[in-house]
């Protein structure tokens, strides 16, 4: 698996490295994302047996910080990758693990387990990925924006009620709402044959407020707890307006690789931002630009370079190939990437058939 979807723009700068310059940046990386500390020219010697002096390489990684690939964070001679050189590696050198078939197995039963709703399911997918990577894991979901195909009302006791909504592209969404308590089931029935013989092959937005007007105008032959019921659902999908679902779990695991309070700080920055409603346009937005996985590191992403992080993610589909949401985790500049890439992208595609 190669994420040739998620490139960015070219980076002409690797055709200018030769071989042992190549080398020399890899291994800086992998030290980077093993340890987080900056590494030096003595101890690369020794990491990389080619009989190369760290006088030697200490010229190299001057040429290499001179093209922007590598800075110094401290005044020691120890050196980690920019993010031009973090995107160079992923890009361009990066050589993409395979997963265990026990991480495939583990990806799979998440995804897939039986007497869940879909959103339930990604949810789930989201904290799986969180665990397996040890990063923060996030889910798109977005409100479908399909005809709708069938209502229907359960009551759920005293209460409450479980709204189930089947959509025409074979979607399911269930809401919990809060019915006047003693409600009959009869109500129920009447609710869900009234709304589905209103907006069978219509989306809610579209037939909504036709449906307002007719109970303002007494014209609905409904009982007033049936037209109560009929309410409180168009209000619950209304305030749903959003667009969909972000689905964020793991936030903990961000908090965990930070120890510096300005860093700390900027975690909970991105923390509000992924609360946003426009925070998930955006993640979207981004899903839909091509196929495959897509790979956003550090400033390079305007969502996330704020909290020095990286993000990879990848869309899903339905058997139809329309996009439905995307799914992903966001996690430190020294992500473990020829891990965790192969495990978003077969995650995306367990989902896509699931909802297929």
């Amino acid at each position: 698996m190669t994420p040739d979807a998620a490139k960015p723009t070219p980076l002409p700068i690797l055709e200018d490295l030769n071989d042992r310059s190549r080398e020399i940046l890899r291994h800086i990386v992998d030290a980077y994302v093993e340890t987080g500390a900056p590494i030096g020219s003595r101890t690369l010697s020794r990491r990389l047996g080619m009989n190369l002096s760290p006088a030697t390489i200490r010229n190299v990684m001057a040429d290499l910080e001179d093209l922007g690939l590598l800075f110094s964070p401290h005044t020691s001679a120890g050196r980690v990758p920019t993010d031009l050189g973090l995107r160079l590696f992923v890009h361009g050198l990066l050589e993409y693990g395979n997963l265990t078939e026990e991480e495939r197995g583990r990806i799979e039963s998440q995804c897939v387990a039986a007497g869940k709703s879909m959103r339930e399911a990604l949810a789930e997918a989201s904290t799986m990925l969180s665990g397996l990577s040890r990063c923060a894991g996030l889910v798109v979901a977005p409100k479908s924006d399909s005809p709708l195909k069938h209502i229907e009302f359960v009551s759920l006791g005293p209460g409450r009620a479980l709204v189930v909504i089947v959509f025409a592209n074979g979607s399911v969404e269930n809401r919990i709402i809060d019915v006047p308590v003693g409600l009959p089931a009869s109500s129920l029935v009447e609710a869900g044959n009234y709304l589905t013989a209103r907006l069978v092959g219509r989306t809610i937005s579209e037939a909504a407020a036709e449906i307002r007007q007719e109970l303002q105008s007494h014209r609905a032959e409904l009982d007033e707890l049936s037209s109560r019921v009929i309410e409180l659902g168009l209000a619950t999908w209304a305030d749903d307006g959003s667009g969909g679902a972000l689905i964020v779990r793991g936030q903990a695991q961000l908090l965990n690789e930070v120890s510096e309070v300005d860093d700390i700080e900027r975690i909970r920055q991105l923390f509000h931002l992924l609360e946003t409603k426009e925070t998930m346009a955006k993640l979207l937005n981004l899903s839909e630009m091509a196929e495959g996985v897509h790979i956003y590191i550090g400033a390079e992403n305007e969502l996330f370079g704020l909290a020095g992080c990286s993000m990879i993610v990848a869309p899903y589909g339905s058997s139809r190939q329309e996009l439905i949401g995307a799914i992903g985790v966001i996690g430190p500049s020294r992500i473990d990437y020829a891990r965790i890439i192969p495990m978003v992208d077969y995650t995306a595609k367990v989902i896509g058939r699931l909802i297929g």
